[in-house]
């Protein structure tokens, strides 16, 4: 693979309304990328089923996900993955992990359900359960996030099964009020990973403050304060990649509003 951005325009992972605005998403945010420096993967229109998995549309996510890990494989750098919803990032962090990273999953919601505690079946609510090795059998990586070498950043919205396992599995969890560039390095230093992977979900910013999402929630961070932190968090660690996802503009009017709060990350993440 050449360049530095992935863009997947998948759509299938989410359970929004608003869920094929994410294709959309993904290539307003494409349009102002570099295209020497881009590769896109092809998502299939079809949905997709469930395959017995509990998951909806697996079929389409595993293809998807193959289709991507082709493309990881032949990347020799760091990648930005450009969602898309939230399910890329089975691909995208499974390629780095095992590499003493840590993955910091900035989100309003943990995404930490199983396909039998999902009230929705939809795979973006399972992501990162899936990655610390519990979820639908076709979909669980190879390679195991430890739960040690996850945190949680800007969680707001928890299922009370999700909130069960957290407390359970010791996942830390930084909230929205203690959230800052220093609390988060503090965080990263104790998991002992040399690298850093942050996942960016557009739905840890506060609605107040960008629009197009299908799950906006109230009280997040603003953009200005996301890019601060990423640009200390970067200062400080290796860069083991990135992936920025859930950006469901409704109308261009919309793109027009939020885009240049995605490029700002985007430059924070590149620097």
């Amino acid at each position: 693979m050449a360049g530095t951005f992935l863009v997947v325009p998948q759509w299938q992972g989410s359970g929004s309304s608003r869920a094929m605005r994410l294709a959309d998403g993904a290539e307003a945010i494409r349009g102002d990328l570099p295209s020497s420096s881009t590769t896109v993967v092809d998502v299939p229109l079809e949905a997709g089923d469930e395959q017995g998995t509990g998951v909806a549309r697996a079929s389409t996510l595993i293809m998807v996900r193959d289709r991507m890990r082709a493309e990881l494989e032949q990347a020799t750098g760091p990648i930005i993955t450009i969602g898309g919803d939230c399910g890329v990032e089975l691909a995208a962090i499974g390629h780095v992990v095992g590499d003493d990273v840590a993955v910091v999953w900035f989100d309003a919601h943990p995404d930490l359900n199983t396909p039998a505690s999902s009230p929705s079946g939809a795979f973006h609510g399972m992501v990162v359960r899936t990655l610390l090795g519990e979820g639908a059998g076709s979909l669980v990586p190879g390679a195991i996030l430890p739960t040690h070498r996850l945190i949680l950043a800007g969680t707001r919205a928890w299922d009370p099964p999700e909130d069960d396992y957290a407390r359970s599995a010791g996942i830390v969890t930084i909230t929205v009020d203690d959230l800052t560039g220093q609390s988060l390095i503090a965080a990263i230093e104790a998991t002992g990973a040399a690298s850093v992977y942050l996942h960016i979900d557009l739905d840890v910013l506060d609605p107040g403050d960008f629009i197009g999402l299908g799950y906006p929630e109230p009280f997040g961070i603003t953009g200005e304060a996301l890019v601060a932190i990423i640009t200390a968090v970067k200062a400080h660690f290796g860069f083991a990649g990135a992936g920025i996802t859930e950006f469901a503009p409704a109308s261009l009017d919309e793109t027009v509003n939020d885009l240049p709060t995605v490029l700002r990350i985007i430059g924070a993440l590149s620097a």
